[in-house]
Protein backbone atom coordinates (compact mmCIF):
# COMPACT_ATOMS: atom_id res chain seq x y z
CA UNK A 1 0.00 0.00 0.00
CA UNK A 2 3.15 2.42 0.29
CA UNK A 3 3.51 1.92 -3.12
CA UNK A 4 0.43 4.10 -3.67
CA UNK A 5 2.01 7.21 -2.24
CA UNK A 6 1.09 9.95 0.65
CA UNK A 7 -2.30 10.84 -0.50
CA UNK A 8 -3.52 7.79 -2.87
CA UNK A 9 -3.20 6.09 -0.12
CA UNK A 10 -6.18 7.81 1.91
CA UNK A 11 -9.03 7.38 -0.39
CA UNK A 12 -8.18 4.65 -2.93
CA UNK A 13 -9.17 1.64 -1.78
CA UNK A 14 -12.74 2.58 -1.19
CA UNK A 15 -12.76 4.16 -4.50
CA UNK A 16 -11.50 1.46 -6.49
CA UNK A 17 -14.99 -0.42 -5.90
CA UNK A 18 -16.68 2.74 -7.04
CA UNK A 19 -14.89 2.95 -9.79
CA UNK A 20 -15.53 -0.20 -11.41
CA UNK A 21 -19.28 -0.30 -10.75
CA UNK A 22 -19.43 3.10 -11.29
CA UNK A 23 -17.61 2.78 -14.77
CA UNK A 24 -19.17 -0.19 -15.59
CA UNK A 25 -23.05 2.06 -15.29
CA UNK A 26 -21.95 4.92 -16.57
CA UNK A 27 -24.53 6.20 -19.39
CA UNK A 28 -23.67 6.11 -23.47
CA UNK A 29 -24.25 4.39 -26.43
CA UNK A 30 -23.96 0.66 -26.66
CA UNK A 31 -21.61 -0.86 -28.85
CA UNK A 32 -22.77 -3.23 -31.84
CA UNK A 33 -21.84 -6.85 -31.70
CA UNK A 34 -18.73 -8.04 -33.21
CA UNK A 35 -17.89 -10.85 -35.77
CA UNK A 36 -17.28 -14.38 -35.58
CA UNK A 37 -13.94 -13.64 -33.80
CA UNK A 38 -13.76 -15.41 -30.23
CA UNK A 39 -14.20 -13.59 -27.30
CA UNK A 40 -11.67 -11.04 -26.16
CA UNK A 41 -10.19 -11.46 -22.91
CA UNK A 42 -8.03 -8.71 -22.97
CA UNK A 43 -7.98 -4.67 -23.06
CA UNK A 44 -6.17 -1.79 -24.20
CA UNK A 45 -5.26 1.10 -22.58
CA UNK A 46 -4.01 3.84 -25.19
CA UNK A 47 -2.62 7.09 -24.29
CA UNK A 48 -3.10 9.56 -27.10
CA UNK A 49 -0.61 12.25 -27.46
CA UNK A 50 2.72 10.97 -28.51
CA UNK A 51 0.97 7.50 -29.18
CA UNK A 52 -2.03 8.31 -31.71
CA UNK A 53 -1.17 12.05 -32.58
CA UNK A 54 1.43 14.35 -31.52
CA UNK A 55 0.12 18.35 -31.72
CA UNK A 56 -2.71 17.95 -34.31
CA UNK A 57 -0.35 15.34 -36.77
CA UNK A 58 -1.92 11.72 -36.20
CA UNK A 59 1.11 9.59 -36.31
CA UNK A 60 0.65 7.46 -39.38
CA UNK A 61 1.79 3.91 -37.42
CA UNK A 62 -1.49 4.88 -34.97
CA UNK A 63 -3.68 4.72 -38.16
CA UNK A 64 -2.29 1.34 -39.45
CA UNK A 65 -2.60 -0.37 -35.94
CA UNK A 66 -6.15 0.10 -36.00
CA UNK A 67 -6.71 -1.96 -39.15
CA UNK A 68 -5.76 -5.22 -36.60
CA UNK A 69 -8.15 -3.67 -34.67
CA UNK A 70 -11.35 -3.43 -36.51
CA UNK A 71 -13.86 -5.83 -38.21
CA UNK A 72 -15.03 -5.40 -41.39
CA UNK A 73 -17.96 -3.74 -40.05
CA UNK A 74 -15.75 -0.49 -38.45
CA UNK A 75 -16.24 -2.08 -35.23
CA UNK A 76 -13.43 -2.53 -32.80
CA UNK A 77 -12.79 -6.47 -31.75
CA UNK A 78 -11.74 -5.59 -28.31
CA UNK A 79 -12.28 -3.39 -25.98
CA UNK A 80 -10.31 -0.13 -25.97
CA UNK A 81 -10.23 3.11 -23.96
CA UNK A 82 -8.36 6.11 -24.25
CA UNK A 83 -6.98 7.22 -20.99
CA UNK A 84 -5.35 10.50 -21.28
CA UNK A 85 -3.64 13.06 -19.14
CA UNK A 86 -5.24 15.99 -20.89
CA UNK A 87 -8.03 17.94 -19.47
CA UNK A 88 -8.93 20.73 -20.60
CA UNK A 89 -11.00 19.72 -23.19
CA UNK A 90 -14.78 18.19 -22.86
CA UNK A 91 -15.17 14.40 -23.78
CA UNK A 92 -17.49 14.56 -25.98
CA UNK A 93 -15.22 16.54 -27.75
CA UNK A 94 -12.05 14.79 -27.50
CA UNK A 95 -13.59 11.90 -29.10
CA UNK A 96 -15.02 13.17 -32.03
CA UNK A 97 -11.32 14.59 -32.47
CA UNK A 98 -10.19 10.98 -32.19
CA UNK A 99 -13.30 9.84 -34.07
CA UNK A 100 -12.33 12.24 -37.31
CA UNK A 101 -7.97 11.52 -36.59
CA UNK A 102 -8.64 7.80 -36.77
CA UNK A 103 -11.25 6.89 -39.05
CA UNK A 104 -13.94 5.15 -36.85
CA UNK A 105 -16.67 6.13 -34.21
CA UNK A 106 -15.16 6.89 -30.73
CA UNK A 107 -17.60 6.95 -28.35
CA UNK A 108 -17.49 9.76 -25.34
CA UNK A 109 -17.36 7.01 -22.33
CA UNK A 110 -14.58 5.37 -24.33
CA UNK A 111 -12.51 8.44 -23.52
CA UNK A 112 -10.94 9.14 -20.13
CA UNK A 113 -9.74 12.48 -19.14
CA UNK A 114 -7.49 13.22 -16.01
CA UNK A 115 -9.96 14.28 -14.29
CA UNK A 116 -12.83 11.60 -15.15
CA UNK A 117 -12.14 9.58 -12.01
CA UNK A 118 -12.84 12.89 -10.13
CA UNK A 119 -16.80 11.81 -10.37
CA UNK A 120 -16.01 9.96 -7.70
CA UNK A 121 -15.20 12.24 -5.25
CA UNK A 122 -18.91 13.06 -4.40
CA UNK A 123 -18.33 13.92 -0.52
CA UNK A 124 -17.10 17.30 -2.26
CA UNK A 125 -19.26 17.81 -4.86
CA UNK A 126 -21.74 20.48 -3.01
CA UNK A 127 -18.96 22.45 -2.13
CA UNK A 128 -18.27 25.94 -3.31
CA UNK A 129 -15.26 24.98 -5.41
CA UNK A 130 -12.73 27.40 -6.86
CA UNK A 131 -11.67 25.93 -9.97
CA UNK A 132 -8.55 26.23 -11.96
CA UNK A 133 -7.85 25.05 -15.85
CA UNK A 134 -8.75 26.42 -19.28
CA UNK A 135 -11.01 25.19 -22.13
CA UNK A 136 -14.45 24.33 -21.35
CA UNK A 137 -14.27 24.84 -17.73
CA UNK A 138 -16.42 25.08 -16.18
CA UNK A 139 -18.21 22.92 -18.41
CA UNK A 140 -16.38 20.01 -17.42
CA UNK A 141 -16.30 20.29 -13.56
CA UNK A 142 -19.87 20.44 -13.32
CA UNK A 143 -20.26 16.85 -15.62
CA UNK A 144 -17.58 15.77 -13.19
CA UNK A 145 -20.50 16.74 -10.78
CA UNK A 146 -19.27 19.87 -9.05
CA UNK A 147 -22.06 22.03 -8.52
CA UNK A 148 -20.76 25.62 -7.37
CA UNK A 149 -17.82 26.88 -9.24
CA UNK A 150 -15.65 29.81 -8.64
CA UNK A 151 -13.39 30.39 -11.39
CA UNK A 152 -10.06 32.12 -10.97
CA UNK A 153 -11.42 35.33 -13.14
CA UNK A 154 -14.28 35.59 -11.41
CA UNK A 155 -12.05 35.64 -8.11
CA UNK A 156 -9.90 37.98 -9.81
CA UNK A 157 -13.02 40.23 -10.70
CA UNK A 158 -14.63 40.42 -7.27
CA UNK A 159 -10.67 41.08 -5.66
CA UNK A 160 -9.01 43.04 -8.38
CA UNK A 161 -5.98 43.97 -6.07
CA UNK A 162 -5.46 40.87 -5.41
CA UNK A 163 -3.86 40.41 -9.04
CA UNK A 164 -0.56 42.68 -8.83
CA UNK A 165 2.50 41.03 -11.27
CA UNK A 166 1.02 42.50 -14.77
CA UNK A 167 1.35 46.13 -14.68
CA UNK A 168 -1.06 46.70 -17.84
CA UNK A 169 -3.72 44.86 -15.55
CA UNK A 170 -3.28 46.79 -11.75
CA UNK A 171 -6.56 48.40 -10.92
CA UNK A 172 -6.05 52.44 -11.08
CA UNK A 173 -8.22 53.33 -8.44
CA UNK A 174 -8.75 51.11 -5.15
CA UNK A 175 -11.79 49.89 -5.23
CA UNK A 176 -14.13 49.53 -1.90
CA UNK A 177 -13.72 46.50 -0.39
CA UNK A 178 -15.90 43.02 -1.06
CA UNK A 179 -17.80 41.53 2.31
CA UNK A 180 -20.36 39.60 0.12
CA UNK A 181 -18.51 37.33 -1.38
CA UNK A 182 -19.42 33.70 -0.44
CA UNK A 183 -16.36 31.66 1.28
CA UNK A 184 -14.92 29.08 -0.88
CA UNK A 185 -14.46 25.71 0.12
CA UNK A 186 -12.19 23.81 -1.99
CA UNK A 187 -9.86 24.06 -4.53
CA UNK A 188 -10.33 22.36 -7.95
CA UNK A 189 -6.92 22.23 -10.74
CA UNK A 190 -8.55 20.54 -13.83
CA UNK A 191 -5.29 20.89 -15.82
CA UNK A 192 -2.94 23.93 -16.81
CA UNK A 193 -4.27 27.42 -16.80
CA UNK A 194 -3.18 30.49 -18.94
CA UNK A 195 -0.89 33.72 -17.04
CA UNK A 196 0.10 30.39 -14.50
CA UNK A 197 1.04 34.38 -12.23
CA UNK A 198 -2.82 34.88 -11.68
CA UNK A 199 -3.79 31.60 -11.04
CA UNK A 200 -0.61 30.90 -8.52
CA UNK A 201 -1.45 34.17 -6.50
CA UNK A 202 -5.00 33.60 -6.13
CA UNK A 203 -4.81 29.94 -5.59
CA UNK A 204 -2.40 30.34 -2.77
CA UNK A 205 -4.49 33.56 -1.14
CA UNK A 206 -7.20 30.89 -1.25
CA UNK A 207 -5.38 28.92 0.48
CA UNK A 208 -3.70 31.04 3.24
CA UNK A 209 -7.24 32.73 3.90
CA UNK A 210 -9.22 29.75 4.44
CA UNK A 211 -11.16 30.31 1.21
CA UNK A 212 -12.05 33.95 2.27
CA UNK A 213 -8.94 35.92 0.12
CA UNK A 214 -11.08 39.24 0.65
CA UNK A 215 -9.57 39.59 4.31
CA UNK A 216 -6.70 37.60 4.60
CA UNK A 217 -5.69 35.79 8.13
CA UNK A 218 -2.68 36.63 10.67
CA UNK A 219 -1.90 32.67 10.38
CA UNK A 220 -2.18 30.31 7.64
CA UNK A 221 -4.51 27.37 8.32
CA UNK A 222 -3.63 24.10 8.10
CA UNK A 223 -4.73 21.26 7.19
CA UNK A 224 -5.57 23.91 4.51
CA UNK A 225 -8.63 23.39 2.62
CA UNK A 226 -8.91 20.48 0.69
CA UNK A 227 -7.32 20.38 -3.38
CA UNK A 228 -8.09 18.09 -5.72
CA UNK A 229 -6.21 18.22 -8.55
CA UNK A 230 -5.61 15.98 -11.54
CA UNK A 231 -2.73 15.23 -14.28
CA UNK A 232 0.85 15.46 -12.65
CA UNK A 233 2.85 15.07 -15.95
CA UNK A 234 5.74 17.09 -15.88
CA UNK A 235 6.18 17.07 -19.31
CA UNK A 236 3.68 16.14 -22.52
CA UNK A 237 4.81 16.14 -26.48
CA UNK A 238 3.58 18.08 -28.84
CA UNK A 239 4.83 19.29 -32.00
CA UNK A 240 8.15 20.70 -30.94
CA UNK A 241 11.62 19.10 -30.54
CA UNK A 242 11.31 19.23 -27.02
CA UNK A 243 9.25 18.12 -24.55
CA UNK A 244 6.76 20.96 -23.06
CA UNK A 245 5.61 21.83 -19.89
CA UNK A 246 2.58 20.06 -18.45
CA UNK A 247 0.27 20.31 -15.50
CA UNK A 248 2.37 18.80 -13.12
CA UNK A 249 5.04 21.77 -13.92
CA UNK A 250 2.36 24.05 -12.54
CA UNK A 251 1.37 21.96 -9.78
CA UNK A 252 5.09 21.61 -8.81
CA UNK A 253 5.44 25.28 -8.72
CA UNK A 254 2.35 26.03 -6.46
CA UNK A 255 3.47 23.36 -4.05
CA UNK A 256 6.97 24.96 -3.67
CA UNK A 257 5.11 28.24 -3.03
CA UNK A 258 3.43 26.62 -0.28
CA UNK A 259 6.24 25.65 1.39
CA UNK A 260 8.36 28.45 0.71
CA UNK A 261 5.88 30.59 2.48
CA UNK A 262 4.35 28.19 5.66
CA UNK A 263 7.05 25.80 5.91
CA UNK A 264 4.34 22.89 5.70
CA UNK A 265 3.83 20.68 2.25
CA UNK A 266 0.83 21.16 0.25
CA UNK A 267 -1.48 18.81 0.88
CA UNK A 268 -3.70 16.63 -1.82
CA UNK A 269 -7.18 14.92 -1.07
CA UNK A 270 -7.18 13.74 -4.29
CA UNK A 271 -4.87 13.21 -6.94
CA UNK A 272 -6.63 11.72 -10.59
CA UNK A 273 -5.09 10.82 -13.79
CA UNK A 274 -2.16 8.55 -14.58
CA UNK A 275 -0.31 7.07 -13.06
CA UNK A 276 -3.00 7.28 -9.73
CA UNK A 277 -4.09 3.72 -9.45
CA UNK A 278 -7.66 5.32 -9.42
CA UNK A 279 -7.84 5.88 -12.66
CA UNK A 280 -6.68 2.53 -13.70
CA UNK A 281 -9.47 0.89 -11.77
CA UNK A 282 -11.26 3.38 -13.83
CA UNK A 283 -10.67 2.19 -17.04
CA UNK A 284 -10.90 -0.95 -16.41
CA UNK A 285 -14.51 -0.78 -15.33
CA UNK A 286 -15.25 1.01 -18.56
CA UNK A 287 -13.38 -1.45 -20.35
CA UNK A 288 -15.60 -4.45 -18.85
CA UNK A 289 -18.70 -2.20 -19.90
CA UNK A 290 -17.43 -2.15 -23.42
CA UNK A 291 -17.30 -6.35 -23.12
CA UNK A 292 -20.87 -6.41 -21.30
CA UNK A 293 -22.41 -4.32 -24.32
CA UNK A 294 -20.64 -6.35 -26.99
CA UNK A 295 -22.04 -9.51 -25.49
CA UNK A 296 -18.51 -10.51 -24.86
CA UNK A 297 -19.54 -12.83 -21.84
CA UNK A 298 -15.71 -14.01 -21.04
CA UNK A 299 -14.46 -11.92 -18.19
CA UNK A 300 -11.33 -8.94 -19.02
CA UNK A 301 -8.15 -10.92 -17.70
CA UNK A 302 -5.52 -8.89 -19.53
CA UNK A 303 -4.73 -5.41 -19.87
CA UNK A 304 -2.58 -3.71 -21.82
CA UNK A 305 -1.23 0.02 -21.33
CA UNK A 306 0.41 1.69 -24.46
CA UNK A 307 1.99 5.17 -23.58
CA UNK A 308 4.73 7.37 -24.18
CA UNK A 309 5.94 8.67 -21.22
CA UNK A 310 7.88 6.49 -18.70
CA UNK A 311 6.81 8.60 -15.78
CA UNK A 312 3.04 8.22 -15.82
CA UNK A 313 2.19 5.57 -18.77
CA UNK A 314 4.55 3.02 -17.90
CA UNK A 315 4.71 3.59 -14.16
CA UNK A 316 1.39 4.17 -13.65
CA UNK A 317 0.87 0.30 -15.32
CA UNK A 318 3.37 -1.38 -13.47
CA UNK A 319 1.93 -0.08 -9.98
CA UNK A 320 -0.98 -1.35 -11.36
CA UNK A 321 0.28 -4.16 -12.48
CA UNK A 322 1.50 -4.91 -8.73
CA UNK A 323 -1.22 -4.14 -7.37
CA UNK A 324 -3.63 -6.59 -9.22
CA UNK A 325 -0.97 -9.10 -8.22
CA UNK A 326 -1.99 -8.64 -4.28
CA UNK A 327 -5.38 -7.27 -4.61
CA UNK A 328 -8.44 -8.68 -7.12
CA UNK A 329 -11.37 -6.27 -6.80
CA UNK A 330 -12.22 -6.60 -10.23
CA UNK A 331 -11.84 -9.04 -12.95
CA UNK A 332 -8.12 -8.25 -14.26
CA UNK A 333 -5.24 -10.12 -13.58
CA UNK A 334 -2.49 -8.43 -14.78
CA UNK A 335 -1.73 -5.18 -16.49
CA UNK A 336 1.41 -5.09 -19.28
CA UNK A 337 2.95 -1.99 -19.76
CA UNK A 338 4.26 -0.64 -23.52
CA UNK A 339 6.44 2.11 -24.19
CA UNK A 340 6.30 3.49 -27.86
CA UNK A 341 9.41 5.45 -28.73
CA UNK A 342 6.91 8.47 -30.58
CA UNK A 343 6.39 10.68 -27.84
CA UNK A 344 8.05 11.96 -24.67
CA UNK A 345 10.36 8.72 -24.80
CA UNK A 346 12.69 8.46 -27.89
CA UNK A 347 16.12 6.08 -27.40
CA UNK A 348 19.01 8.55 -28.26
CA UNK A 349 21.92 5.96 -27.40
CA UNK A 350 22.38 2.37 -26.42
CA UNK A 351 21.77 0.84 -23.57
CA UNK A 352 18.44 -0.01 -21.18
CA UNK A 353 15.63 1.50 -22.36
CA UNK A 354 14.91 3.80 -19.11
CA UNK A 355 18.21 5.04 -17.82
CA UNK A 356 19.06 3.97 -14.67
CA UNK A 357 17.58 6.05 -11.79
CA UNK A 358 19.93 8.39 -10.36
CA UNK A 359 22.51 8.05 -12.98
CA UNK A 360 23.63 11.45 -14.74
CA UNK A 361 21.25 12.75 -16.44
CA UNK A 362 18.25 10.56 -15.25
CA UNK A 363 16.24 12.96 -12.51
CA UNK A 364 13.12 11.70 -11.16
CA UNK A 365 9.90 13.53 -13.46
CA UNK A 366 7.55 11.97 -11.12
CA UNK A 367 5.21 13.67 -8.57
CA UNK A 368 6.30 13.39 -4.78
CA UNK A 369 3.35 11.86 -3.76
CA UNK A 370 3.51 9.03 -5.99
CA UNK A 371 6.77 8.08 -4.45
CA UNK A 372 9.70 6.53 -6.89
CA UNK A 373 10.35 3.21 -7.40
CA UNK A 374 12.83 2.99 -9.86
CA UNK A 375 12.39 -0.78 -10.86
CA UNK A 376 8.51 0.41 -11.97
CA UNK A 377 9.82 2.57 -14.72
CA UNK A 378 11.25 -0.41 -16.45
CA UNK A 379 8.49 -0.93 -19.26
CA UNK A 380 7.38 -4.54 -20.04
CA UNK A 381 8.21 -4.10 -23.77
CA UNK A 382 9.73 -1.08 -25.77
CA UNK A 383 8.28 -0.96 -29.22
CA UNK A 384 8.94 1.78 -31.86
CA UNK A 385 5.11 2.65 -32.44
CA UNK A 386 1.71 1.70 -31.97
CA UNK A 387 1.71 -0.82 -34.83
CA UNK A 388 4.26 -3.01 -33.33
CA UNK A 389 2.42 -3.10 -29.95
CA UNK A 390 -0.31 -4.24 -31.56
CA UNK A 391 0.96 -6.42 -33.20
CA UNK A 392 2.95 -7.92 -30.09
CA UNK A 393 -0.52 -7.99 -28.36
CA UNK A 394 -2.40 -9.98 -30.59
CA UNK A 395 0.50 -12.11 -30.64
CA UNK A 396 0.73 -12.66 -27.51
CA UNK A 397 -3.33 -13.39 -26.81
CA UNK A 398 -3.03 -16.20 -29.76
CA UNK A 399 -5.27 -13.96 -32.68
CA UNK A 400 -4.49 -14.06 -35.96
CA UNK A 401 -2.90 -11.29 -37.68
Amino acid sequence: MAALGKAAARWAPGLWRRAVRAAVWLGGRRFASGGAQSPPTFGLLLDIDGVLVRGHQVIPAAQEAFRWLLDPQGQLRVPVVFVTNAGNISQCTKAEELSAQLGFQVEPDQVILSHSPMKLFSQHHDRRMLVSGQGPLVENARALGFKHLVTVDELRAAFPVLDMVDLQRRPKTTPLPRNDFPAIEGVLLLGEPVRWETSLQLITDVLLSDGNPGTGLATAPYPHLPVLASNTDLLWMAEAKMPRFGHGTFLLCLEAIYRKLTGRELHYTGLTGKPSLLTYRFAEGLLARQAAQRGWAAPIRSLYAVGDNPMSDVYGANLFHQHLQTQQEGAARSCASILVCTGVYGPQAPGPPVPAPGSEGSPFHGHRDFGFRPELLQAAHVVSDLHEAVRLVLRKEGWAL
